[in-house]
């Protein structure tokens, strides 16, 4: 077929072309479509990816770097439909960006918005904290912040969902700390790890120290 067009809904063997130009579509059309369409669902399966455990409107005013705070600082904006959910987000953006104004995080420039460049970090410390310290009579252990290129070891006992993810619970003998989670480390619950913070995440090893394997 000339001039850059394609031909829209057409498959191999779905019907045949007369002289004239047309098309006479066979009476198995529909079916043959059917097992076209599910044979390129087997071979490309959807990928679906969890953006954020906390709902639009929980994340407007939430002490935590939430998925919202992700958009607000990317360096180009996304289109968003002016409907539905993308209403939503626009609407919830718009919000969540005045909150950030009023905890001094951001600021308005003339008609320009100006964030800090720390501004994710100092919102997900915020939130550990704030959570840590609401464990602290559950648990009955004192919450520490893991402390940068430190090695955290304990035990790993479980996960906390955050608005600014999911973060592994790390428990010693006195103490415990939050750390962000990793999905390996899942099938470990219950285990000794050994972990040492950097850039925002965690170089694991199961067991103590050195001598396990690493994650």
């Amino acid at each position: 077929m000339s001039g850059g067009w394609r031909r829209s809904g057409a498959r191999p063997g779905a019907g045949e072309r007369e002289r004239d130009g047309t098309w006479r579509i066979k009476p198995d059309y529909l079916g043959r479509v059917r097992d076209y369409e599910q044979r390129l669902a087997q071979a490309h399966p959807v990928a679906i990816e969890t953006l954020s455990t906390v709902p639009i409107e929980r994340q407007v005013g939430a002490d935590g770097a939430t998925w919202l705070d992700r958009q607000l600082t990317r360096e180009m904006d996304q289109e968003r439909a002016g409907h539905g959910f993308g209403r939503d987000v626009r609407q919830a953006l718009v919000r969540r960006q005045q909150w950030l104004i009023e905890q001094g995080l951001m600021q308005r420039d003339g008609k320009d918005v100006l964030f800090r460049k720390d501004i994710l970090d100092v919102l997900r410390q915020r939130e550990v904290r704030q959570v840590g310290t609401q464990l602290e009579a559950r648990i009955g252990r004192s919450f520490v912040d893991p402390i940068p290129g430190v090695r955290v070891d304990g035990i790993y006992r479980q996960t906390v969902d955050l608005a600014s993810g999911r973060f592994a619970l790390i428990e010693k003998s006195l103490e415990f700390t939050l750390v962000p989670w990793r999905p390996a480390l899942e099938r470990h619950i219950g285990r000794a790890v050994s972990g040492i913070p950097h850039g925002g995440g965690f170089d694991w090893t199961i067991g103590r120290g050195r001598a396990g394997p690493s994650l």
